[in-house]
């Protein structure tokens, strides 16, 4: 079992904790070394995938206002603070240049990174990036985006959190009027009816307003010097997630990659939503080897 390394960076308004797993002073770490970004998924969220990566270094890190990364001022959380917040890291590693794999709102994060800081990043592989700002049906999205965080604050986690997963399950564009439907029961997907009073889910605050209606800089993007491919579950397709990264893939002219699964298909048993995290290794490792 590779050891994991814990450190503490604080940066402007956090405190971040991320895990090195692997020797950084190796020669050709910076080629091969990967982190692992989610948002708001934490670093718990790539121990399976990790695992899988054992042949290389691997870092990962908790997002501020996540899991182990505190908070320190009441700043709005951004995809643009935490692309700051991942490229203090990669500085605090000391590394010129690293692999990144982004994961959902970790992909948004990362492709602001490269759109700053595109010296930092060797070979990004953005995976499902939620950004339905390239969306023809953009509008309805945002509505129902802020429909659901407007239920959090309201009514609590699991009535917003049964809207969130009918909105990522639906296949195809979205129809107009989505918001005006009767509210799916959050019984059925085995969430709790009951509000606990809590308001502090990184995922249905204010993330949900701000990262999918983030505007990616593609003339930035395309004028980097990065490696960029857009990744998506072959089970994804149609949903909402897979439709954006085909669109995105599209504005920046960059290579398509099917990757095994789900929108989670990294995953082990991390939370109860397996997908086919050795195959979806192989696969991950198979575009960082190729340059």
């Amino acid at each position: 079992m590779t050891d994991i390394d814990t450190r503490v960076l604080e940066v402007p308004g956090a405190r971040l904790r991320y895990d090195v797993r692997g020797d950084l002073s190796d020669p050709g770490a910076a080629e091969r070394a990967v982190f692992l970004i989610g948002s708001p998924m934490a670093a718990a969220g790539f121990g399976t995938l990790a695992s899988y990566l054992a042949d290389r270094p691997v870092v990962t890190y908790d997002p501020r206002h996540t899991e182990r990364s505190e908070r320190t001022d009441d700043t709005e959380v951004t995809p643009d603070v935490h692309a700051d917040d991942v490229h203090r890291v990669i500085k605090d590693l000391g590394l010129p240049s690293i692999n990144i794999f982004g994961s959902s709102g970790g992909a948004i994060t990362a492709l602001a990174l490269v759109a700053a800081h595109p010296e930092q990043v060797r070979i990004l592989v953005a995976h499902e990036p939620p950004s339905v700002s390239v969306l023809p049906d953009r509008e309805q999205l945002e509505a129902v985006c802020r429909d659901i965080h407007e239920t959090y604050l309201r009514d609590g986690m699991g009535a917003a959190m049964a809207k969130f997963i009918a909105l990522t399950s639906h296949t195809g564009e979205l129809p107009k009027g989505w918001t005006e439907r009767p509210a799916p029961d959050p019984a059925q997907f085995g969430l709790p009816a009951e509000d606990d009073g809590s308001r502090d889910d990184p995922l249905l605050g204010t993330a949900m307003l701000t990262v999918p209606s983030y505007e990616l800089d593609f003339d930035a993007l395309a004028a980097a010097s990065t490696t960029i491919y857009l990744a998506a579950g072959i089970e994804s397709e149609g949903q909402m997630t897979a439709r954006a990264t085909h669109a995105v893939a599209e504005r920046l002219g960059s290579e398509m990659v099917m990757f095994p699964s789900h929108h989670g298909g990294f995953l082990g048993d991390e939370y109860g939503m397996p997908g086919q995290p050795a195959a979806f290794a192989e696969k991950l490792k198979e575009l960082l080897d190729a340059r």
